[in-house]
């Protein structure tokens, strides 16, 4: 992972990161933006946070926890919008690089 890319993990809301799974696939220990931080890097605020139109440098991981699901319910920019994706439509509206188990 290059220093000034941001990784942007879409999972399942009942879903935990691992840290050592993080931290082999990425190279990093996993840290979770302070709120302050989360408009200025990723691109919308907290409760709207969603893996479109996100910032430059920001990559879209989708973690294998969604797969469960047939449609998945993410935000869309805001805090009082969300849209129902199926798994395919998730993968295309959302430009990620690829599905992680972390």
């Amino acid at each position: 992972m290059l220093e000034n890319e941001a990784v942007l993990i879409v999972a399942a809301g009942d879903a935990k990161i691992d840290n050592p799974k993080y931290k082999k696939k990425f190279g990093t220990k996993a840290k979770m933006l302070s709120l302050d931080e989360v408009e200025t890097l990723v691109g919308h605020a907290v409760g709207g946070v969603c893996p479109f139109v996100v910032n430059e440098g920001v990559k879209v991981y989708l973690d294998v926890s969604l797969k469960r699901f047939e449609t998945v319910f993410p935000a869309c920019g805001s805090s009082n919008s969300a849209i129902e994706l199926s798994i395919p439509e998730l993968e295309k509206y959302s430009g990620y690089a690829e599905w992680v188990v972390v």
